[in-house]
């Protein structure tokens, strides 16, 4: 009888025990922080940027399932649904908020102002309204800053070495973009300063992209410079094969569209951006805030340079260019 008694309690014990056990491990759950990415891509898109980013937390001592957790919201290229998946990230309480765009963050910006947010986008971070200064940022925003849109003069003085009797220049523009307006204005500026024209063309959907690129011919283009939009990089693969089928010379903003056959891109490294992105939400973690944390700019920009594609559309790339070239893919 004795014996019978103590199994039972024994019993009663291992099954208070196991009971306890998912509230023990729900508590060391609740513990683990949770950051939030809010991103307007599809994850396909995003692996190698989301690994850069986890590169970037391992530095500062999180690593993703063991100290950290990451609740990812993809927009799959659907800008009007930004406000709703921002909405349920501030819902969900995460610690951060780290977005891969300028509308991404404007959209964590506009669902919250205490939790902390950090950006990465090629809008000018002060003019688009996500922060007071980039010393300064002040409020709960701060990031990185890819500058890619202070590179239109730049991108447009390595087109014309590569063409230099080419007379008629074309930039193409997301005129939803939040820097729509001063990516056309400094590309006027640009081309007046070598004495062209420059054409624009608009473009805000696939069958857009499609028309944009059909009607180059008929204005009589002859290279092209195409925006650093978040609409552009995501379609950038539909890009560059119109680029070719139109015999369309052509500078992009990343390198990510010359690996997709596109002919050359200059600007700043997007995996690096997304890197330091990791540091700053890592630093927040370690209590850090977003207000003194300078926004971040590149110091580094890079030429790359697809010599199969400029094979490919008869043009033969100036020594001058491949010398300066960061990467010339053969």
């Amino acid at each position: 009888m004795k014996n019978h008694t103590r199994r039972r309690e024994f019993i009663t014990l291992l099954g208070g025990g196991a009971a306890a056990w998912p509230i023990a491990a729900r508590g060391q759950q609740a513990a683990m922080p949770v950051i939030g990415y809010l991103s307007v891509t599809a994850p396909e898109a995003s692996q190698p940027f989301i690994a850069a980013l986890r590169k970037g937390l391992s530095e500062t001592g999180y690593v993703e399932g063991r100290n950290v957790a990451i609740e990812y919201r993809w927009a799959h290229n659907e800008h009007d649904r930004l406000p709703e998946l921002a909405a349920d990230l501030v819902r969900r309480q995460v610690a951060v908020i780290a977005t891969s765009s300028t509308p991404a963050a404007l959209a964590a910006k506009a669902a919250t102002t205490t939790i902390p947010i950090v950006f990465s986008g090629g809008a000018d971070p002060v003019q688009s309204g996500l922060v007071a200064s980039l010393n300064r940022p002040g409020g709960n925003v701060t990031g990185l800053s890819s500058m890619n849109t202070d590179l239109i003069g730049k991108r447009l003085g390595i087109l014309h070495e590569l063409l230099p009797v080419a007379a008629r220049f074309a930039v193409l523009v997301d005129p939803n973009a939040a820097n729509a307006e001063s990516t056309i204005t400094d590309a006027q500026a640009a081309a007046a300063a070598i004495g062209r024209q420059i054409e624009v063309l608009t473009a805000s959907s696939n069958r857009e992209i499609d028309a944009a690129f059909a009607s180059l011919v008929q204005k009589r283009i002859e290279v092209l410079l195409v925006s650093p939009h978040t609409l552009f990089f995501n379609r950038r693969v539909q890009l560059v094969t119109l680029g070719v089928r139109h015999a369309a010379p052509a500078i992009y903003p990343t390198r990510e569209f010359v690996e997709a056959g596109g002919l050359m891109s200059y600007g700043s490294s997007v995996p690096d951006i997304q890197r330091q992105v990791g540091i700053y939400v890592g630093r927040i973690l370690k209590g850090e805030k977003p207000a003194d944390l300078p926004v971040v700019r590149p110091t580094k920009f890079e030429l790359v340079i697809n010599l199969q594609t400029a094979r490919l559309l008869g043009i033969e790339v100036p020594a001058t260019l491949l010398a300066i070239a960061d990467e010339v893919i053969e």
